[in-house]
């Protein structure tokens, strides 16, 4: 089967299904211009200050920091927060909220990305299930509890030390407060928001499970396998056809589809066929 008319297909079995699913991997936002930080010299190609200094991203993306050193912990994560704020989402996510629309879909998206685009594109927030947390939702380093809050408070940070000139507090206790993200050697995250999504996420597939339903794969690779491993379950276990658009790891077995390309030119591939 040529590239257009397995466009075409996957186009068609997203237009005859009642339910879609979008799974999404960092390679999501690589099309909006956010790095997806692929091995150490993808990290240090966003961020080369990191490479002087010898810490490659798992160093980086350590809960410790907040503890230990609060205004290096909150320079790396300052920065991203600026990043995902000022960063428009890609066209793709536009196309995809147009299917469901047009074709009176209900859907649910499901994301490794603590960027918060999704919601930023206009996805409705109960329909979104962030596995490792948002970057906008901030958690107490103390605990002091168990709340959760969202937050679009500023933290400059200086570009040549990657260290923050603001640290975000509790409002409760004033102690230094952290991003609600699943980190690295992370035992201290509050997945309460995450585990409540992911509730609401069992609440759909329970209501779809005798309906046809597609899963839209985008940019989730094998390093982190988190977000592959449910779009292969959701195609053996709801009988789900797969989509997987992923540019490096492509592959799906038959009679799932597989486009080795990036994000927005799979769904733009996909969306020619759409209005057929």
């Amino acid at each position: 089967m040529n590239l257009q008319m397995t466009y075409k297909k996957a186009a068609e079995a997203v237009k005859s299904s009642r339910a879609l699913v979008i799974t999404a991997g960092a390679g999501m936002g690589v099309d909006s211009g956010l790095p997806d930080f692929r091995g150490s010299k993808g990290f240090w190609t966003a961020y080369p200050i990191y490479e002087r200094l010898g810490i490659n991203f798992v160093e980086a993306a350590n809960p410790a920091h907040f503890v230990q050193d609060p205004a290096f912990g909150w320079g790396f994560y300052g920065h991203r927060a600026d990043l995902y704020s000022s960063t428009s989402p890609h066209q793709g996510f536009y196309l995809l909220l147009q299917w469901i629309q047009q074709n009176n879909l209900d859907y649910f998206i499901v994301t490794s990305n603590v960027d918060g685009h999704f919601l930023k594109a206009g996805f409705a927030e109960e329909n979104i299930y962030e596995v490792h947390g948002s970057i906008r939702h901030l958690q107490c380093t103390r605990p002091c509890s168990a709340d959760i809050w969202s937050s679009n408070e500023a933290v400059p940070v200086d570009l040549e030390n990657m260290r923050a000139g603001h640290i975000p507090r509790c409002p409760h206790c004033g102690a230094v407060s952290r991003p609600n993200i699943l980190m690295f050697g992370d035992y201290f995250w509050n997945d309460g928001r995450s585990a409540h999504q992911e509730e609401n996420f069992g609440a759909f597939l329970k209501l779809h499970r005798q309906n046809p339903l597609v899963v839209i794969e985008i940019g989730a690779g094998t390093a982190v396998p988190t977000i592959r491993r449910l779009s292969e379950r959701l195609g053996k276990r709801y009988r789900a056809t797969v989509i997987r658009i992923n540019p490096r790891e492509p592959f799906i077995a038959n009679p799932h589809f597989s486009f080795a390309c990036t994000a927005l030119d799979g769904l733009r591939g996909i969306d020619a066929f759409m209005k057929e």
